[in-house]
């Protein structure tokens, strides 16, 4: 019982870490009517700059955990995410709106690493496939949430968005009942550069899996428009829907894992190529499906496989060494995606309106190889059996 009221806690952290920057999206057409003014990176900076600080913090969280417990981190983090977050109502400047995002980032900062490295540090390697399962599926509910419901309070005001970061409350009561309050590392951990060559594989992987990913939310709904087959209300849906098949595919890795534990590491790659590919055929409602169905799998199996292969290799103390390396690698990928494909759409594939899907697929191939390369002859390792649980 005291198992399952720890990983419940901790997966709650897992739904609010998507909503740093996508699930205000919706909101940014009118929030950009009333700051019209201002110049139009800052308002892609109202998405994009709590990435930024999140990269930021987590290079710090090693250092930050030798003097701080963890439940006092979680609810300092919560309460930053709440205030910081829902603070952005009142702002009528488009400076100090930026700044309570900036907040936001670091709060996202402070939990992202717990999110998924407390699983590593209270469960054995041998349920580690199954939890980063369920993260990653409560990552992209939270993502399906958020973007929902924020969109619903923008028609009445942009302001009531940033009301989604209330979810945080749910949180900060679970930790403070039931999360643990242990230090996770201890005065002799290693340097992030130490870790990030004894880690690199994973690191890398998700840096170029969120690039890869990202392609998609980024450019759909511009391509969508100009191709004209989809209304604004249909593209919202789809965009929504490839959150929801990640969703259920994260729910199902654990079963997916263990059948397919040595090809597992190619899925990602390999569908994710086979998606973007659909989305260059001509455009139909039936290609789009396939497409979406197809990125919604990769993704969901992509995130935690690698959470699994880093949280094992990491073992107890994944969370203060591979996983804030992990999450900073995943904003990054995040943040650097638009710019790539930018660079590269213009390069190689100048006025094609599929630019954007064909940079994605070369990037599906940079990344098979480097998965080739790096986890050729590497599969989970054998299931301990004197490991214990907290079951």
């Amino acid at each position: 019982m005291e198992s399952n009221k720890i990983k419940v806690t901790i997966l709650s952290i897992s739904l609010l870490t998507v909503m740093a920057g996508a699930a205000v999206a919706p909101a940014l057409g009118v929030i950009r009517a009333y700051f019209a003014t201002a110049p139009d990176i800052l308002i892609k900076f109202i998405i994009s700059i709590p990435a930024l600080f999140i990269i930021i913090t987590n290079l710090f969280f090693k250092y930050l955990c030798r003097i701080v417990r963890t439940k006092t981190i979680a609810v300092v983090g919560l309460v930053m995410y709440i205030v910081a977050g829902t603070s952005a109502l009142f702002a009528n400047d488009i400076w100090v709106l930026l700044a309570f995002r900036a907040v936001l980032g670091i709060s996202v900062g402070l939990l992202m690493p717990l999110s998924t490295g407390l699983l590593a540090f209270y469960y054995p390697p041998v349920q580690q496939s199954k939890l980063m399962g369920q993260a990653a599926a409560m990552n992209q509910l939270g993502g399906v949430v958020g973007t929902l419901l924020a969109g619903l309070l923008s028609v009445v005001s942009w302001r009531l968005s940033f009301l989604v970061y209330l979810f945080g409350l749910i949180s900060i009561v679970l930790v403070l009942l039931h999360l643990p309050n242990d230090k996770l590392v201890s005065k002799n951990a290693r340097m992030p550069i130490k870790q990030l060559l004894k880690f690199h594989p994973s690191v890398v992987g998700m840096l170029l899996l969120m690039m890869i990913f990202f392609v998609f939310p980024s450019n759909f709904a511009i391509i969508a428009t100009r191709q004209g087959l989809f209304s604004d209300k249909s593209i919202t849906l789809i965009l929504v829907a490839y959150d929801v098949v990640a969703f259920f595919v994260g729910l199902m890795f654990g079963t997916i894992m263990r059948t397919c534990k040595r090809s597992m590491k190619y899925f990602a790659p390999l569908l994710f190529f086979c998606s973007y590919w659909v989305f260059t055929l001509s455009p139909s409602l039936f290609t789009t499906l396939v497409a979406l169905i197809l990125g919604g799998i990769a993704n969901g199996i992509g995130v935690p496989y690698i959470n699994t292969i880093a949280s094992i290799k990491g073992g107890k103390h994944a969370v203060t060494s591979v996983m804030p390396l992990i999450s900073a690698s995943l904003y990054l990928g995040q943040f650097a995606s638009p710019l790539v494909v930018k660079l590269f759409s213009k390069t190689l594939f100048p006025g094609d309106i599929n630019a954007a899907y064909k940079v994605a697929m070369l990037l599906c191939i940079l990344f098979y190889i480097q998965v080739f390369l790096t986890r050729s002859h590497q599969s989970l390792p054998p299931n301990p059996r004197n490991e214990k649980s907290l079951n």
